[in-house]
C-alpha cells in the first residue's frame, strides 16, 4: 500500500525572528491543535476508496454523502461523520483520508481509519487497513513531521494533538456474520482481552511518540443494531445476546485500561464516550431526541432494513431508501445518520458526564 508523498506545506506561519532559543523550521500558532483519527467505518472519511477491497466495505456510491457533500465521499453516512464535527468544533478544516493523494496539510492532522477494520490483524485481513497498519502510517507521518517542522515544533504538535479512536466492533461482529469459528477458540473474556490489548498497545505506541490526549468511543450495542436483528439466526427481530455481551465486556475492560494508563503514564489524558448508552437511549425513545425511527435503517432491505444492501452494489441489489434521513437514528444497517453523528459529537466535545468522561474533547484541546 502506497503512502502519500509529503511535499512542502502549502500554509506556513513564518518565524517572527531568525534568532530564537530553539529554532523551528515551520512555526505553528501557539493554540494550534491537530486531530489524528484511527478506527473503522464510523470514522473512515474514504481511505477504503484507495485500497483493493470489496464494495461492501466502501461507500463511494449514491446515496452515501447525498445530504451534505452532495456526492459520495467514502463516508458510511448520508453526510458528515463524528470526526468531521469534532474538527469543526476545534476550528479545523475537514480532515480527509490519509491515502487521498491530494491532501498534504498534515499539521492539521490525518484520518487513518478504514471501514471494516478491527483492532485484530486477522479481522478482514487483506481487505482493510487494520489498526496496526494505521499505526504504521501514523509513524511514517510522525517521522516526516519531525523532518519538516523541526524536532521541537513537531514535539509540541504531537503533544497538543488529540488522537481519536473508534475500533473493535468488527472484531466482534465479523465472526458472527461470516460464520467464523474464531470465537469458539476463546472464552469471551479472552477474546475481549485480545481486542483491548491491541488497542491499548497502539495507544501506548502513540504515547511513546509524543501523544498525550486520547479520545475513545466505546462499543455500540452491537447485538441490537438493524444488521444484527435482521440476521439473528435464532429469532429474526431480536437482539443477538452474544454480541451484546461482548460489547458489555469490551466497555468494562476499556474503561479499566484507560484508567490504568492514566495512572501509569505521565501527562496521559483521555476522554471515554459511552456510545453504547447514546445509541441505546435513542433506539428505545427516539422521539425524545428528535428522531421518528430508532430501530430501522433509512437505507437497506429486509427486517429493520438491516440487510446491507444500501446503494445496490452489494450481493443484494434492491434496496429501500427513506425520504428524510434526519428522522432516522441509523442511515443504513449499522451506521448512524449525520444528525445522530452530530448529536454524539456535541456530547463528546462539551462533555456531558452521562456520556463522556473524565475529560471532554474541548477540555483536551484547551489543556496545554
Amino acid at each position: 500500500m502506497m503512502s502519500p508523498s509529503f511535499p512542502h506545506f502549502c500554509f506556513l506561519v513564518l518565524c517572527a525572528s531568525l534568532v530564537i532559543p530553539t529554532r523551528c523550521l515551520i512555526c505553528l500558532p501557539e493554540d494550534h491543535v491537530a486531530l489524528f483519527i484511527f478506527g473503522d467505518s464510523l470514522f473512515d472519511a474514504g481511505n477504503n476508496n484507495y485500497i483493493n477491497t470489496t464494495t461492501s466495505l466502501q461507500a463511494n456510491y449514491w446515496p452515501y454523502g447525498e445530504s451534505f457533500f452532495k456526492y459520495p465521499t467514502g463516508r458510511h453516512s448520508v453526510g458528515r461523520l463524528i470526526p468531521d464535527f469534532i474538527a469543526e468544533y476545534a476550528k479545523l478544516p475537514l480532515i480527509p483520508p490519509y491515502l487521498h493523494p491530494g491532501y498534504h496539510r498534515y499539521t492539521d492532522g490525518a484520518n487513518f481509519a478504514s471501514a471494516g477494520a478491527g483492532a485484530l490483524v486477522g479481522t478482514r485481513q487483506g481487505l482493510v487497513i487494520d489498526l496496526n497498519t494505521q499505526l504504521n502510517h501514523f509513524e511514517h507521518l510522525e517521522t516526516v513531521l519531525r523532518q519538516r517542522l523541526g524536532e521541537a515544533e513537531a514535539k509540541k504538535l504531537l503533544a497538543r494533538a488529540v488522537y481519536l479512536f473508534s475500533v473493535g466492533g468488527n472484531d466482534y461482529a465479523v465472526p458472527f456474520t461470516s460464520n467464523s469459528s474464531v470465537l469458539q477458540s476463546y472464552s469471551q473474556k479472552e477474546y475481549v482481552d485480545m481486542v483491548i490489548g491491541n488497542l491499548t498497545s497502539v495507544i501506548k505506541e502513540i504515547y511513546e511518540k509524543g501523544g498525550r490526549k486520547f479520545a475513545v468511543i466505546n462499543m455500540a450495542p452491537l447485538g441490537c443494531v438493524p444488521l444484527a436483528k435482521a440476521l439473528n439466526p435464532r429469532n429474526t427481530g431480536a437482539c443477538i445476546e452474544e454480541l451484546t455481551s461482548l460489547a458489555t465486556l469490551h466497555n468494562k475492560a476499556l474503561s479499566h485500561h484507560l484508567q490504568t494508563l492514566a495512572s501509569q503514564l505521565k501527562g496521559f489524558r483521555y476522554s471515554n464516550t459511552n456510545f453504547n448508552s447514546f445509541l441505546t437511549e435513542r433506539m428505545n425513545d427516539p422521539s425524545k431526541y428528535g428522531f421518528k425511527e430508532g430501530k430501522s435503517g433509512c437505507c437497506g432491505t429486509g427486517p429493520y432494513r438491516g440487510i446491507n444492501s444500501c446503494g445496490g452494489t452489494k450481493s443484494v441489489k434492491v434496496y429501500e431508501l427513506c425520504e428524510n434521513p434526519s428522522e432516522y437514528l441509523f442511515f443504513d444497517s449499522a451506521h448512524p445518520t449525520e444528525r445522530a453523528n452530530q448529536q454524539l459529537a456535541e456530547l463528546m466535545w462539551n462533555g456531558d458526564l452521562n456520556i463522556t468522561r473524565p475529560y471532554s474533547i474541548k477540555e483536551l484541546v484547551k489543556h496545554w
